[in-house]
């Protein structure tokens, strides 16, 4: 069963997108910027910067280092029953190559590395279960009423701001009054938590002064009034976010991301407040003893940037005790290191192959599918290009099956919603042979490459991310697997493509692109709308279909209120992609999280379980 954790919870119900698409290069160093997709309010493109060492060439079966994990063996709580010590403090080290960027508010933010940060400071509102649904027990409850399409949002008594000042749920309306307003330079608020609520769109388009579907009730509670209720509302569609008003006053909107409010002396409603800030470099934060769920263990919490290269050593030394965005290639190299316990999980994600098979039309906001004009519109040839890929291969040899071959777009990360029995191409380039010569792809001129139907040169461009060490030996791998079928599938540009330059490309549809190389971060709502709706920018296949947006509408509909029938519909849509594959999921993916043995309560676990929130973290051995 699906469960969620309180640390992924403030990251995978974040609005946003991310500009990114993936090197598919492996589990180091993540560096995100964001942007928002239509759909829940948590799905992110993810570009990758490897610190992998490349592989031998070899058997295609055999990982670098001969060993293959399996996340399910590791623990994901750690095992230090002990009690712990009186304060201390604990060292949290954030991997990254660079600095991190400092827009240190949920709701200002547009990277990862910020999020980690603030994710230390500040915390969202709701909880979730293990079915990714809101429940009542953060520090924010809701009632839905589906009679009147309204929402009733009621705050506990007792929660303050690190500032002193009582969190009120004018605090709650004001995210939305500062994300709604037309000047807002953020990412966020055109998701359904946000566009459903009565009067938010004429808001946003400044033809209104206030936010006609929302009405504060008391200083605890307000209703919002929607046009309609979508089950994403309540996975994660319900902004999860307060925004200190007094904290903010007399500042402009347009001017809050980079305020000394937001970037020296944030402020936030979490068990450690902030000390001070080392911009770009570390953080320094004290416990809040006025903390509502409780006074913390710890004395306070320190986070500093470590590289890539030296996190390990980091590690090894005790200068930190655990480390966020651990690069997932290095464990097999370090994995025997003494006084760190590991810890896996499944990550929400995917990496796949993208299809180029239409444009963007601009002046209408929505896709055109075009694949009678596509170059890769022909379904057969996608089906045999992904026959002839070893998938599983790849996961084992690359990233020692800490990646494994993926079927379906709806990951087990959701594993209620992932219908495992959809059968997809299996590795077999016999059969992509077959496939290719029944749909009459043939070499005419006897030069090794197969023509189209129509007896034109079918050169394939291939674009792929430059990142790290693995990024080239990938490309190629998939490339040459192409080759033994027969298809000349070449790197567009002849080589691999710099990050900016590269999503140019592919937001903009350059006919350079045939195909390319990306990963999705998946979040609380299944919901892939965002991913694949037909007026979404980020449906980079440009692939929009009658059924598939059908089924996507109806999942995200009254009738799917009901659980089973949603499930149902996911599952119809799911197999239709596979049908259609508009993109071939290749790798599903966990991550590792090194944790100094003198640590207690902390888990990155699935479930929500109080006792392993950061203010119940703590330390057996305090260090001097």
């Amino acid at each position: 069963m699906a469960k969620f954790s309180w640390s992924k919870l403030m990251f995978f119900t974040m609005l946003i997108m991310v500009l990114a698409l993936a090197a598919c290069g492996g589990g180091s160093s993540e560096e995100e910027t964001t942007e928002e997709a239509s759909g829940d309010a948590s799905s992110e493109e993810t570009t990758e910067e490897s610190t992998e060492e490349e592989t031998e060439e070899g058997s295609s079966e055999d990982s670098a280092s001969g060993d293959v994990y399996n996340y399910e063996d590791f623990g994901t709580t750690v095992s230090n029953e002990g009690e712990p010590a009186e304060g201390g403090t604990l060292n949290v080290g954030l991997t990254s190559d660079t600095p991190f960027e400092g827009t240190l508010n949920f709701n200002f933010y547009s990277g990862n590395p910020d999020f980690e940060v603030i994710s230390l400071f500040d915390e969202p509102l709701f909880t979730m279960d293990e079915d990714f649904q809101y429940t009542n027990d953060g520090a924010l409850q809701y009632e839905v009423n589906q009679d009147d399409n309204t929402v009733t949002f009621t705050l506990q008594e007792g929660v303050t701001w690190h500032d002193g000042e009582p969190l009120t749920i004018q605090d709650y309306v004001y995210a939305y009054e500062v994300i709604g307003d037309p000047e807002y330079p953020g990412v966020r608020g055109a998701t359904d938590g946000f566009t459903l609520i009565e009067g938010y769109n004429e808001f946003k388009a400044g033809e209104a002064d206030s936010i006609s579907g929302i009405e504060v009730v008391d200083d605890q509670t307000a209703v919002f009034t929607y046009t309609e209720l979508a089950p994403s509302l309540t996975a994660g569609g319900f902004w999860p976010y307060a925004l200190p008003e007094h904290h903010y006053e007399g500042v402009a909107v347009a001017e809050m991301p980079e305020a000394p409010q937001t970037r020296e002396n944030p402020i936030g409603i979490g068990p450690y407040k902030v000390d001070s800030v080392t911009p770009g470099e570390a953080v320094v934060m004290s416990k809040f003893e006025d903390y509502w769920r409780g006074e913390p263990n710890l004395d306070g919490v320190t986070l500093s940037v470590v590289s890539p290269s030296s996190v390990a050593n980091a590690m090894e030394t005790g200068e930190i005790d655990f480390a966020i965005n651990f690069p997932t290639d290095q464990y097999p190299d370090v994995e025997g290191m003494e006084g760190v316990e590991w810890l896996a999980n499944i990550e929400g994600a995917y990496t796949y192959i993208g299809f180029k098979l239409g444009e963007w039309n601009e002046e209408e906001g929505r896709v055109n599918y075009m694949p009678e004009e596509s170059k890769m519109g022909d379904p057969e040839l996608r089906r045999a290009m992904w026959h002839a890929m070893d998938n599983e291969a790849v996961g084992n040899r690359f990233y020692n099956g800490l990646r494994w071959k993926a079927t379906t777009l709806i990951t087990p990360y959701h594993a209620n919603w992932h219908d495992d029995s959809v059968e997809v191409p299996q590795y077999d380039p016999e059969e992509a042979n077959r496939i290719l010569d029944e749909a009459g792809y043939e070499d005419v001129d006897g030069d090794g490459f197969r023509e189209t139907p129509e007896g034109e040169p079918l050169e394939i461009n291939f674009a792929s991310m430059s990142g790290g060490d693995t990024a080239e030996p990938l490309a190629n791998y998939y490339i040459q697997s192409w080759k033994e079928v027969g298809l000349n599938v070449q790197l567009t540009n002849g080589r691999l493509i710099e990050f900016n330059t590269f999503y140019d490309m592919v937001e903009n549809d350059d006919p350079a692109v045939d195909i390319y190389q990306g990963a999705w971060g998946v979040g609380s709502d299944v919901d892939p709308y965002g991913l694949y709706g037909p007026d979404v920018t980020f449906n980079y296949p440009r692939y929009a279909t009658e059924e598939s947006t059908q089924l996507m509408e109806r999942g995200n509909s009254a009738e799917a209120f009901d659980l089973e029938t949603r499930q149902e519909i996911y599952n119809e849509w799911q197999a239709l992609m596979v049908e259609e594959m508009p993109v071939i999921p290749t790798l599903y993916r966990a991550y590792v999280v090194p944790v100094n043995e003198r640590v207690v309560n902390y888990s990155i676990d699935l479930e929500y379980n109080e006792e392993t929130l950061p203010y119940n973290w703590g330390v057996t051995e305090v260090q001097e």
